[in-house]
């Protein structure tokens, strides 16, 4: 009796939780120093993460450090946890296309930031910020695409699995390349990708650092399509059509279904039932609701 009540108490917490924006996975109480990490961080600049929201509810962000193949810099990292923090509070937004300047991706981290942060600790404190930083950016109420455009190699091809959906465009590739570098995923790319594609693909994709092109990942469920052109400008307005066939209505309405999804993703089945209850609660009356009544749109 006792151990039922702790588990039904621990997965409302939990729910409560979930549905507070900005919440970590990681503080203090698992020895990590967010403040140090930060410090740490902002002594290797270059590149930025550029941000534009436009009227539609579309935000497009942009990973911009093109010289290293878009590969994070410590500031940059600290930007995009920014970045998200504003996404998080943007209450006109449906959806995110994330992409790399000048037709790539991303290549992960900056070798000349892993080189002077190669202690264990410094490793697994950075592990850390990125996991909570992506997290955040994978419960966004916003629906996600990483517009995979060149390459997306290590973080990148983690930072990938972040977003709910992958386009890539002719010529492109996903490659989880850590263990070349003697690695394993450490950005939550690894537990990710197996609830993308599984574990037995999961496990050969990284055990053999394999290269996956636009046709084998649509295969392998880790891409949604390949679009048509691999132009840069073009294939950003590609995705964007593709995009707004599911940000379609107002901004409630979608925030709500994300996040119904969300939960149903991440929390037991209980707490997912709780959690979508609460949800549905803010939506049912609201004006979408009234207005589709009154039209009797269910219907047509």
């Amino acid at each position: 009796m006792a151990v039922s009540l702790w588990k039904s108490l621990l997965q409302t917490t939990k729910s409560r939780l979930f549905l507070q924006r900005g919440v970590s996975l990681y503080n203090s109480a698992h020895g990590f120093e967010e403040e140090e990490i930060k410090k740490k961080l902002q002594q290797f600049g270059g590149g930025y993460i550029n941000l534009s929201k436009e009227d539609n509810g579309i935000g497009v962000l942009t990973l911009n450090n093109p010289k290293l193949m878009n590969a994070f810099t410590g500031t940059m990292m600290l930007e995009l946890q920014e970045r998200v923090t504003e996404l998080e509070n943007w209450k006109d937004g449906k959806g995110l296309i994330i992409h790399g300047a000048e037709n790539t991706f991303c290549s992960g981290s900056d070798l000349n930031a892993v080189r002077a942060m190669s202690s264990p600790q410094d490793g697994i404190n950075i592990c850390m910020f990125m996991q909570n930083t992506l997290t955040r950016l994978k419960r966004l109420p916003l629906i996600s695409v990483a517009l995979v455009q060149g390459k997306a190699l290590g973080g990148g091809a983690e930072f990938t699995t972040a977003c709910d959906f992958r386009l890539m465009t002719p010529g492109s590739e996903i490659r989880f390349v850590h263990k070349q570098m003697g690695l394993v995923p450490g950005w939550g790319g690894a537990a990710r990708l197996v609830q993308i594609v599984g574990s037995g693909v999961a496990l050969k994709l990284l055990s053999g650092a394999l290269k996956v092109d636009p046709e084998r990942a649509v295969y392998l469920g880790l891409a949604e399509e390949t679009l048509p052109s691999s132009d840069e400008t073009r294939s950003l307005e590609e995705a964007q059509g593709w995009l707004n066939q599911y940000t379609k209505g107002p901004a409630e309405v979608i925030q709500a279904v994300k996040k119904v999804v969300t939960a149903g993703r991440e929390l037991q089945l209980e707490a997912a039932l709780r959690t979508e209850k609460d949800i549905f609660g803010t939506v049912w009356g609201g004006p979408a609701n009234l207005q589709a009544l009154a039209q009797s749109t269910k219907h047509k």
